[in-house]
């Protein structure tokens, strides 16, 4: 399992690549140990579905950005509250993408080819708005990476838009029991490995945010490592995983209206002008 290190973007976290082929921005998350018992806040989770197989809350009092401003940062807009985007995290979308972000919104899960990359980001600015967009809803984040065959696709599930730590671990096996299949990635399979020594980390130094960490309240998405759950499908089974999950973590804007371009807004020239990468 490849490994690689995410720089630049506040936090300093590891990472992998489940499949080479589609290679999913996905990261390892780091934490302390699960046996270490933590100190949950009342006040800053909502109550689980009862009826649902996936038990899984999200945090209340914390950071958030408002889903107003994600979709002015993913014009290229100034966002209205502090630490909402960044200028070393790309989340402007071009015309295709800004397609792909729509539809994620009334499906439920976002569908991109490989990893989502632009080379003229070099980042995935499609994956970050989404992502963003799935913490100022309270949301998991849910992505389908689709290969170039169509037999290789990856489902993946983050929880950290859910901001609940000390709950990933429950969430994930409720999660994995759900869907009934062999993973091809999970922090749970990860922690396995290392106890093996099968993998071949890089040493180097990585900023570790614990599950009592207070920059799980306050600290904006993109400085916040992630927790994925993945599986490789076929096509249409990927994207009827997609919509079950969908389903499950309650993540479809049934209300969700095609984005308008805002007023004065204009394609940048150069990175000065909020640029390289909008069409």
């Amino acid at each position: 399992m490849a490994l690689l290190t995410i720089l630049g973007r506040g936090a300093t976290v590891q990472g992998f690549q489940p499949i080479a082929r589609t290679r999913p921005l996905v990261h390892k998350a780091l934490y302390a140990s699960s046996s270490s018992k933590s100190k949950s806040k009342s006040n800053s989770q909502a109550t689980p579905l009862p009826s649902s197989p996936i038990q899984w809350s999200n945090r209340q009092k914390c950071f958030r950005p408002t889903i107003q401003d994600v979709e002015r940062i993913s014009w290229g807009k100034p966002a209205k509250q502090k630490g909402t985007g960044s200028r070393g995290v790309p989340h402007r979308l071009n015309e295709s993408e800004r397609l792909l972000f729509d539809q994620a919104r009334r499906k439920g899960f976002l569908e991109v080819t490989g990893s989502g990359w632009r080379s003229q980001r070099s980042d995935a600015p499609l994956i970050n708005s989404y992502r963003s967009l799935c913490d100022a809803r309270g949301q998991a984040c849910i992505v389908v990476h689709k290969g170039n065959t169509g037999s290789d696709d990856e489902v993946v599930v983050d929880l950290s838009p859910l901001r609940l730590p000390n709950l990933f671990g429950g969430v994930e096996s409720d999660m994995v029991g759900f869907v009934d299949l062999p993973t091809s990635y999970s922090p749970k399979m990860e922690e396995e490995g290392d106890e093996d020594g099968g993998d071949d980390e890089i040493d180097i130094d990585a900023t570790v945010v614990d599950a009592d960490d207070d920059s799980w309240d306050s600290r904006p998405i993109y400085q916040l490592p992630t927790y994925c759950i993945s599986w490789e499908l076929q096509r249409s089974e990927a994207k009827g995983l997609g919509k079950k999950l969908a389903a499950e973590f309650d993540t479809i804007e049934t209300k969700a209206s095609k984005s308008k371009k805002p007023n004065h807004v204009k394609h940048g020239k150069n990175r000065r002008s909020g640029g390289y990468g909008i069409g």
